[in-house]
């Protein structure tokens, strides 16, 4: 256990050479494009579903999408900072987020609608699952997380390829590209006093999407009586 420990300090104390950054470099902008259609299987079934789920409950949970592929100067970082080799091996073994899906939710009880109709896709495989809503991170942070694989069908070859999906409400997503960019802005250190006060924030957004969720719920029950009485005074 001890000589693993030494070899973990050993591996995040490297630096890695220019030659073996040309090479992933390299490498990598070969990748880019099983990446980038590993998204778009992803967004194409969510737009589907979303679509799907507005006909049948004349709703769509689906506000918006957004999506990215990780560059390699943040792969570079990633693998530095956890002590991983430098190839393109390790990433395929260690990083499960390169390519990116965020969903953005009407609602709170979206969020989980989402999730559920994309696991339960036959060709869907989940690797890990995460949920932030029903326990925040430290800082306040609130996300439903979802990292799946997606087979992708190429000329020669079929490939399962990673892709994290966060799904999180408008409301968590203005409170998290704000403090991500306030934490960039500090260059990642922010005062307790103020770190604090962004929990506050957070737990004040988390409240007001609970209270969104129940209006919204309301509104939807008065719609559904008033249309089960319209189809009973039809009928009568």
């Amino acid at each position: 256990m001890n000589q693993e420990l030494k070899k973990l300090d050993q591996l995040k104390n490297r630096t890695f050479s220019a030659e073996d950054v040309a090479k992933l470099y390299k490498e990598y902008a070969k990748m880019v494009k099983n990446y980038s259609a590993a998204i778009k299987e992803i967004q194409t079934k969510l737009e589907i579903l979303d679509e799907d789920f507005q006909l049948m409950h004349d709703h769509d949970p689906i506000h918006h999408m957004e999506t990215r592929v990780k560059s390699i100067d943040s792969i570079l970082e990633k693998l530095q900072r956890k002590g991983f080799e430098l190839s393109m091996e390790s990433i395929a073994q260690n990083l499960t987020d390169i390519a990116g899906v965020r969903v953005i939710c009407h609602y709170v009880e979206d969020i989980y609608t989402v999730a559920e109709l994309l696991k339960g896709q036959t060709d869907v495989e989940v690797v890990k699952e995460t949920d932030y809503i029903q326990n925040p991170k430290p800082n306040g942070y609130r996300s439903y997380h979802l990292v799946v694989k997606i087979p992708v069908f190429f000329v020669d070859e079929v490939v399962k390829i990673p892709v994290e999906v966060q799904i999180r409400t408008m409301a968590m997503d203005f409170w998290a590209s704000l403090e991500h960019q306030l934490r960039y802005k500090s260059e990642g250190t922010i005062p307790k006093f103020i770190a604090d006060e962004l929990k506050e924030c957070s737990e004040a957004i988390a409240e007001s999407d609970l209270k969104m969720q129940r209006i919204h719920s309301f509104l939807q029950d008065i719609g559904h009586n008033v249309t089960l009485e319209a189809k009973e005074g039809a009928q009568a």
